[in-house]
């Protein structure tokens, strides 16, 4: 029972289980960081800025009015 053959066998088709798994997770691993640049030169490195919907603009703009309101009630102003 104590074969070195049946061991050494054993090692072998463990470390090429574990060279196979590596390989896998490193194709994976280099799949999702090229997935994650194609991702960002898409969103911002593509060279102009993207443009905020008019709906957008608009919650921005509403924004900007109750920040000035509010600055204006802290100072004392009566609007």
């Amino acid at each position: 029972m104590t074969d070195p053959m049946l061991y050494l066998t054993i090692a072998s088709a463990g470390l090429a289980a574990l060279a196979m798994v590596t390989v896998a997770t490193l194709a994976g691993w280099r799949g999702w960081l090229q997935l994650k640049q194609l991702e960002l030169a898409r969103l911002g490195g593509g060279g102009e800025p993207a443009v905020p919907s008019a709906s957008a603009r608009i919650e921005i703009a509403d924004l900007k009015e109750r920040i000035r309101k509010l600055e204006a009630i802290a100072a004392g102003v009566d609007l």
